[in-house]
């Protein structure tokens, strides 16, 4: 999944949870009375009000993932007007920010909160505790020039897109961004202070993206009595962004480091993100006994032929790079029609999803596909399924590898995962929920296993119930997917912290995953963008099927598939081991 609008966790873009590590100097209490001292206040009320504080606070903090959540106005400041402050004061205002709340939370009196805020506590603790690792030990922003590259772009994408007001109005937004732009790139050449090779790439490729995202998309975009307004902010910001690039292809390129956490700050920021009872080095051991499994299984289904010879069967049934995108369309009309047939879970009362290219500064990342959710405090706005158009400039055989990849099964499971029944549907019932602090923090902040489990859970769920006919291609591409599942926790582990070499990790894919060669290529460098959000998806699969059987056991012949993902996506992202005490 990805955001834009969930702010999201491919990884890589970094802490505050589901939030681009992002700052601005924002005066939090403006112009707000003083709230009653803690010991004064009902327990419930007191930490509602800390949540919110905590939820709108930190929005305020980034006004670029402020306009994603649907945020638009702080203490009187329009949030959708500013960029985000990576200046020393603001880095130390963010700081301070969670200082703070780690006090507050520290005085809670935790035996007074309901089973439902000790939920909402434990997200707090790990967003709290994950960013603070982040701004004093980690710190992507002196590292990793993708953060101020795709926050760029997302602070101007996004009011292009996401119609929370008139056309007129977020331009002037757009306008307003754009005459901050220079000043981002101030900041960005002068706390940069070394990157890995791959991350300074990426940030070139993708910062290619936001100039032609300003100099013809916005451009051509802009309303005609905006147009000269528009080109004069427009000028500064291009020759801030090309001079950007020739700073990281120049000074900054001499000045290389690793992209490895290294295993003491892995397992840190795996506590944080995973929120599981398990280590790195248990989940491992375990990722790579299911992947023997998972192996034995594909033999059996595939036989007397070998797993290679069925999926290359399959491989070869694809789409062309024309037709891809409305096959596309096309998968997710399927699969909602299925779902709401066989009752598997109540779909979204909205129609409000579109199905557009990935924006071309996120496709360093994005290289297939995501998802861009509604945002939480404006549920009504559109949601978008993204895919990843491929160049028609790459040679025939790199497309036929893509297309061989997502041939008409793995389109179905992409589809899946990440619309229908899966990201889309759990976070349309994400933003059902109430009240509007908790649903900021359990969909803008939440527990990533939960929302990646959801997906690959959803995967499963689909083959298991018959879709397509009980296809047999299907049941292999899912069986594929979870070997591309359990791998991507071993990459992980075994690149951060125990000295993996990129041809092993290939290996690893192409041989053992029968991952295509693109597909392997492309997530290698996803696994050297990111750290601790390629386990997740295992991590998480496993936590759902866990809660699922837990309240089949709990509910005996009453159980059913509707009601239990009807109870669990009412939740909203709560980590896995709090998602069992909820649904007891």
């Amino acid at each position: 999944m990805g955001w834009i609008g969930r702010m999201g966790w491919t990884g890589r873009m970094g802490w505050t949870g589901r939030i681009v590590i992002v700052v601005a100097l924002i005066c939090l209490g403006c112009n707000r009375q003083p709230s009653p001292p803690a010991s004064t206040m009902p327990a419930h009320q007191d930490f509602e009000k800390l949540t919110d504080d905590f939820t709108r606070g930190v929005l305020a903090l980034s006004p670029a993932s402020a306009t994603q959540a649907g945020y638009h106005v702080h203490n009187g400041m329009a949030l959708d007007e500013a960029i985000d402050d990576f200046s020393p004061a603001g880095i130390d205002a963010q700081r301070r920010f969670y200082q703070d709340t780690q006090k507050r939370l520290a005085a809670l009196d935790v035996a007074s909160l309901d089973r439902g805020q000790q939920a909402d506590l434990e997200i707090l603790r790990n967003n709290v505790g994950g960013a603070l690792l982040e701004l004093d030990t980690i710190q992507s922003y002196r590292h990793n020039p993708t953060v101020y590259v795709e926050l760029a772009g997302n602070a101007l994408y996004t009011p292009f897109v996401l119609n929370y007001a008139p056309l007129d109005a977020r331009f002037r937004h757009i306008i307003r961004r754009l005459e901050k732009i220079p000043a981002l790139v101030d900041q960005a050449k002068a706390n940069l202070v070394d990157a890995p090779e791959v991350w300074n790439r990426v940030a070139r490729e993708e910062n290619d993206g936001n100039i032609g995202l300003i100099d013809h998309t916005l451009r051509q975009a802009a309303p005609d009595a905006l147009k000269s307004s528009y080109d004069a902010a427009a000028g500064p910001a291009l020759a801030a962004l090309k001079d950007l690039n020739a700073f990281l292809a120049g000074p900054l390129s001499k000045k290389t480091s690793d992209w490895r956490l290294g295993k003491e700050n892995y397992a840190r920021k795996f506590a944080y993100v995973l929120a599981t009872d398990a280590t790195p080095g248990q989940l491992l051991a375990d990722a790579e006994r299911e992947l023997q499994a998972t192996r034995m299984e594909m033999a059996t289904l595939a036989a007397p032929r070998t797993v290679k010879q069925a999926l290359d069967e399959i491989a070869s049934r694809h789409a062309t790079p024309d037709t891809y995108m409305a096959e596309a369309r096309q998968t997710l009309e399927q699969a909602t029609m299925f779902v709401r047939e066989k009752q598997l879970v109540t779909l979204p009362p909205r129609s409000n999803l579109q199905v557009i290219d990935t924006p071309e500064f996120m496709r360093g990342i994005y290289g297939v596909g995501g998802f861009n959710s509604a945002p939480p405090l404006q549920p009504e706005l559109g949601a978008f399924y993204w895919i990843t158009p491929i160049p028609k400039t790459w040679p025939k055989a790199r497309i036929e590898s893509k297309l061989r990849e997502y041939n008409e099964f793995g389109s179905q499971e992409l589809t899946i995962h990440e619309a229908m029944p899966g990201h889309y549907v759990q976070q349309e019932w994400a933003n059902e929920v109430q009240p509007t602090s908790r649903r900021v923090l359990r969909s803008v902040f939440a527990n990533t296993p939960y929302v990646e489990g959801w997906g690959m859970y959803a995967q499963q769920l689909m083959s298991d119930e018959g879709y397509l006919n009980s296809s047999k291609g299907l049941r292999l591409t899912w069986l594929k997917q979870k070997l591309r599942g359990l791998a991507n926790t071993i990459l992980d582990v075994r690149l951060q912290t125990m000295g993996m070499t990129d041809q092993q990790a290939l290996d690893l894919m192409i041989n053992d995953t029968f991952q295509e060669r693109e597909e392997a290529t492309a997530k290698l460098q996803r696994a050297q963008l990111s750290s601790c959000q390629l386990p997740t998806y295992y991590a998480g699969l496993r936590g759902w099927l866990r809660a699922r059987e837990q309240y089949k056991q709990s509910k005996g012949s009453a159980f059913t598939l509707r009601d239990f993902h009807d109870r669990a996506l009412k939740e909203s992202g709560v980590p896995l081991p709090e998602l069992e005490k909820l649904l007891r």
